[in-house]
């Protein structure tokens, strides 16, 4: 809808000032700028960001996963796993761990099952407090930098596409430019055509800055929102199994 808006102005704008629809019409600066652009994605980045690059842009179709009915449903699923282990004991509480799938407590929350990253957080925390090997504070500085580590990993596609969106005025004008070359070898024909070979170098500065400043950088935004929302979620999953691990009751490890 924001990209529809964004369009929508700038198209609509021109219009009202009765501009001629048909002179931003101009494939082949197009190609110039958005060739230009996926081939600079490409040299900056392996096939693996690509990939991530590509599934994040789709990704903000859907809107961000992390709702309050996905939250209560965790908080939902740690306070059974927190009551089970505190009715039928540790051991017990380890056989479910080893195997979440086959588990009666997790089986509850098939859509947090579906979730691999929650569920290795969950049951590799709760894997080390079972054990009872690893000390409260070491298990939270091994949860806070598993947290880093993800939410390092989930900001390539960001960092990827920022250096898109700062690359494409520079693009623009190097597509204006050439426009401009092509402008000298047409000197000596009509004032009309001089003129129209201008508008289209110009349409490429104009293509430049409105794909960078309309489309790519809000995108990259829209993607980092949603990964913070990714972080301050496991953020929450990491205060409850440490309070858990801590010795808290259920329900203060919940709120927690």
């Amino acid at each position: 809808i924001g990209i529809l808006v964004v369009f929508g102005a700038v198209i609509g704008g021109f219009l009202m000032e009765k501009g001629k629809l048909l002179v931003l019409v101009q494939p082949s600066e197009l190609v110039i700028i958005g060739g230009a652009a996926i081939g600079t994605m490409l040299v900056a980045n392996p096939l693996p960001v690509i990939i991530k690059i590509l599934k994040s842009v789709m990704g903000c179709m859907a809107g961000s996963p992390y709702t309050k009915a996905y939250y209560l449903d965790s908080l939902k699923m740690l306070s059974d796993i927190f009551q089970f282990a505190r009715k039928s004991g540790m051991a017990k509480l380890e056989e479910d761990v080893e195997n979440p799938e086959k588990s009666a407590t997790f089986s509850k929350y098939p859509k947090l099952l579906k979730d691999h990253h929650l569920l290795h957080f969950v049951c590799d925390t709760l894997r080390l407090a079972v054990s009872g090997v690893v000390a409260a504070h070491d298990l939270d500085a091994i949860l806070e930098n598993d947290i880093d580590v993800h939410h390092h990993e989930e900001m390539t596609p960001v960092r990827a596409l920022s250096t898109i969106a700062d690359a494409l005025p520079g693009l623009g004008i190097v597509a204006a430019v050439l426009g401009v070359v092509i402008t000298m070898g047409a000197l000596s024909g009509p004032p009309e055509q001089i003129g129209e070979k201008v508008g289209a170098a110009l349409v490429g500065t104009f293509l430049g800055i409105l794909l960078s400043y309309g489309v790519v950088a809000p995108l990259a935004a829209n993607i980092e929102k949603t990964i913070d929302a990714s972080t301050q979620f496991y953020q929450m999953l990491r205060a409850g199994l440490m309070a858990f691990a801590k010795g808290m009751a259920p329900s203060i490890a919940v709120e927690f």
